[in-house]
């Protein structure tokens, strides 16, 4: 690996020569601009606004500008003046424990090198002072054109140093989380859990750049004279109305996808036929093939002996029945009679009375008249 720097590591007073060296490369498919209409590249001139013609690399230099949009050159023995001791070293200021370090500082990344055999020594004392004090190291370097705060931690056999930002250009997440009271509870917090043990871990070199290689298939069929293939059709995700139901159905076509996976193909289902239910015993038994058994006949001839009396014995028991309900019949009648015979004779006693209560109220009356008489 070509290396982008080449300095030394200060651990106190022990100077370790190194070389820096990228340890991520990125594989993203780069596109050129074109015209369109002839297919001409498109490319950026540099040219000065006040003479308005191109410029050499020779000829640009630095600047900054200021409020007012005048530019202040800055050349590079302006630079090299600064009192900058990390010019060409990477200064260890610290040791803390690596969780210690926000990941939102972490940036890019780098190998650092041993850079010769005098550097192979001091080289392996960091690496293992490093693995047996379970810190990392807080360092400070400089790198195009800047000052810059890394962290050194071992990678297998080999130091490596993530470039870190200042804690100043780390923004707070102000105004990012949801206003006012969320609650929680805890049936949804148990389904997460459930979802997040299904989903259960996974080795990230399984995990590959899908877009990276659906552009490199466009690219190689439009490069054949051939037709793009056509990306499939997601089904837009729907609105969350309800989050347990979410949960609960996240959580089972995780488990239908993993139990799939371990299961593997599937086989072929074996057909059978159901077994039948068993009819009554009034109705008639289904004629079947073959010949029949000896002693299946002879239940059948008992069965048919014992037909008539249970006929006789029916007609006996519809006899008797009949004969109960006649019995019924004419005991509620005279019932009936009864009850119309004691209302009559309710009846005439009471006229009875009331012809002899009327006589003696006439008689009283007769007398009176006489008297008066």
């Amino acid at each position: 690996m070509r290396s982008i720097w080449n300095g030394a590591i200060s651990f106190g007073l022990v100077s370790i020569p190194i070389k820096l060296v990228n340890a991520t490369e990125s594989h993203a498919v780069s596109f050129r601009q074109i015209h369109t209409e002839d297919g001409g590249r498109i490319r950026y001139r540099k040219v000065c606004e006040l003479e308005d013609r191109e410029v050499t690399q020779a000829e640009i230099g630095k600047a900054y500008e200021d409020a007012d949009g005048s530019m202040i050159p800055i050349t590079d023995e302006d630079l090299s003046q600064l009192p900058i001791p990390t010019a060409r070293t990477i200064e260890i200021v610290a040791f803390v424990p690596e969780d210690r370090i926000d990941p939102l500082q972490m940036g890019s990344a780098y190998y650092l090198a041993a850079s010769g055999a005098p550097a192979a020594k001091p080289y392996t004392l960091l690496r293992e002072a490093l693995k047996r004090s379970n810190r990392v190291a807080i360092a400070k370097f400089a790198l195009r054109g800047r000052e810059r705060l890394g962290m050194l931690r071992v990678v297998g056999d080999a130091i490596a140093m993530h470039g870190l930002l200042w804690p100043d250009e780390v923004r707070a997440p102000e105004g990012v989380a949801p206003e006012g009271g969320v609650t929680v509870r805890d049936q949804e917090l148990d389904l997460a859990d459930a979802l997040m043990d299904t989903l259960g871990e996974i080795d990230l070199d399984d995990l590959h750049d899908e877009y990276r290689e659906a552009v490199e298939e466009v690219v190689a069929a439009k490069a054949a004279g051939e037709r793009p293939p056509e990306a499939r059709e997601e089904a837009a995700p729907g609105k969350v109305l309800d989050l347990m139901a979410a949960l609960e159905n996240s959580v089972r076509a995780a488990r239908e996808s993993r139990d799939g996976e371990e299961a593997g193909p599937a086989e072929e289902a074996e057909v059978r036929s159901l077994p039948q239910r068993k009819t009554s015993s009034r109705r008639a038994p289904k004629e079947t093939g073959g010949k029949k058994s000896t002693s299946t006949a002879a239940k059948k001839t008992a069965a048919k002996k014992a037909e008539p009396k249970k006929s006789t014995a029916k007609s006996g028991t519809a006899r008797a029945t009949s004969t109960s309900s006649s019995r019924a019949g004419s005991a509620s009648a005279k019932k009936t009679a009864a009850k119309g015979t004691a209302k009559k004779a309710a009846g005439r006693s009471t006229a009875k009375e009331t012809a002899k209560s009327t006589g003696r109220s006439t008689a009283k009356k007769t007398a009176s008249r006489r008297r008066s008489a």
